[in-house]
């Protein structure tokens, strides 16, 4: 899920090809340690979206019904816990907040064993999904905390200026382990005898509360360095300098946080496109299966297929963001999404199923740009902005709902037409993003006026030689030396 990308560091990937650019060796266990959290909680998201037509079929409840899964996982996992989890990530430490999140996941998983026990000849199905609305409400908490705990450790290791490059890399692996959920389905849910059956649920998740296991072993063997309270709180301390000197100049900072316009648009971006995101993944078997010639089990492969794009999209934007501005970036996808939409809700047929596939290339890299485009340049509202985003993830319960109830009435294929506005909005929104960055094609353009402002107020170089970004500056505006006007530029552009 939630993931962060930013401009490239001052010396681009000159910096993390030096040894112990990417991390210093104290970080390189524990980052991989780290790592293989994005991978567990890319799996049981990968399950979640086959999980929705297996119960449609096996205990008979609706399209709309089946998006409680989606409803716990997003709205009580993520969007209620988060909350939770950052409290005790703030009152205790790193470790033990993972072997929390560990527990709670390992928990949520071990409890479908006796929900998918219980299911066989019920004559109460609704109350056998209600119990797997609740395993999964569980298993939510505990991803939630882990991505709390992970994104913030992956971030405050050392360097910190390439802390960005981290975590997108450490997310990219959570695209890896999303496809695994799709291939397991399609070989035990929904063949022979399995189809119509939960027996092989109880078995797939008690392989993935043993994995939440062997981790939690991991983490209580192996320590974790943890960033030294003084570290942090100087760079919080710096960072508010920073902020407060911004507000000083400009007026719109100076504002309350509500009054932050840029980071309330971007939530509601932020919330299009997780639910956009979860109903393209959520309806995806109904619609292979009702829209052309599939069986669920070859829909359940399709769908491995399609985030496997959606993973290799992930590493190729992550490049990208390393040439061209972030915001052009979203609008060229979002728009790329717009379109493609409209050929979902509209081809039948094998059309409409390469359609759906193709989609999530471009949807890869959104989350995190937008994340960036929220909270980039806020100075002492950054955390917040930040907390704000985060909780943008509720898209994920709410949209499902809807879609569920139009497919029931009017079909998959027609119900993919909620997606549309979601992709619209959030071009609409990098496109006055791009327009109100002064139109920067290159991300290098907008990493240097940044640094020629930092220069100018008196920070040290981190890579970018002073006489090559002053050449910049006197090339695109005429020189300006005076500190002044060099951050009333980086206002302008950044």
């Amino acid at each position: 899920m939630a993931g962060g990308a930013a401009p490239p560091p001052p010396g681009g990937f000159r910096d993390i090809l030096k040894p112990g650019g990417l991390m210093t060796k104290p970080f390189v266990i524990p980052f991989c340690l780290v790592t293989s959290l994005f991978f567990a909680w890319g799996f049981a998201y990968g399950l979640l979206d086959v999980l929705n037509k297996h119960f449609q079929t096996v205990l008979g409840i609706t399209k709309v019904q089946s998006t409680g899964l989606q409803v716990a996982y997003f709205g009580i996992g993520y969007f209620a816990y988060s909350p939770v989890a950052a409290e005790v990530l703030r009152r205790t430490n790193y470790r033990r907040t993972i072997l929390m999140g560990l527990g709670l996941y390992s928990l949520g998983a071990i409890l479908f064993w006796p929900v998918a026990h219980f299911s066989v000849g019920t004559s109460n199905p609704r109350a056998i999904f209600a119990g797997f609305v609740l395993c999964t409400a569980v298993t939510a908490c505990g991803l939630a905390t882990l991505e709390v705990a992970a994104n913030s450790y992956v971030t405050v290791m050392r360097p910190a200026n390439t802390a960005a490059f981290r975590l997108q890399l450490s997310q990219s692996f959570n695209g890896v382990a999303s496809f695994a959920g799709p291939f397991i389905a399609s070989k035990y849910f929904f063949s022979g005898s399995n189809a119509n059956n939960l027996t092989n649920v109880q078995y797939v998740y008690m392989a993935v509360s043993g994995l939440g296991v062997l981790l939690a072993a991991l983490f209580v063997f192996i320590a974790l360095p943890e960033v030294s309270e003084a570290e942090l709180q100087a760079e919080a301390n710096e960072l508010a300098e920073d902020g407060n000197a911004a507000d000083d100049e400009d007026p719109q900072l100076a504002k309350p946080f509500i009054k932050q316009y840029r980071p309330m648009f971007a939530f509601i971006c932020q919330l299009m496109y997780v639910g956009a995101q979860v109903n393209i993944g959520s309806f995806f078997i109904n619609y292979v299966t009702e829209n052309a010639s599939y069986t669920s089990a070859e829909a359940s492969n399709l769908l491995s297929y399609g985030l496997i794009l959606f993973t290799v999209g992930r590493f190729i934007s992550t490049a990208m963001l390393s040439y061209f501005s972030a915001s052009l970036v979203l609008m060229c996808n979002a728009l790329v999404c717009c379109v493609v939409t409209v050929c979902i809700a509209s081809l039948r047929g094998k059309g409409g199923v390469a359609c759906v596939m193709f989609i999530m290339f471009f949807e890869s890299c959104q989350y995190p740009v937008i994340f960036v485009l929220g909270t980039q340049g806020l100075g002492r509202h950054t955390r917040r902005a930040a907390g704000l985003l985060v909780q943008g993830v509720v898209g994920g319960a709410i949209f499902p709902p809807i879609q569920g109830a139009i497919a029931d009435r009017y079909g998959t294929r027609v119900s993919y037409w909620l997606v549309f506005p979601a992709f619209v909005y959030i071009t609409i929104f990098a496109g006055v993003m791009w327009w109100r960055n002064g139109r920067q094609i290159t991300a290098t353009g907008e990493a240097v006026i940044s640094r020629q402002a930092r220069l100018a107020a008196g920070a040290t170089d981190g890579g970018y030689p002073a006489q090559e970004t002053a050449a910049y500056v006197t090339r695109g505006h005429s020189f300006l030396d005076k500190k002044a006007e060099v951050q009333h530029i980086e206002r302008k552009h950044l």
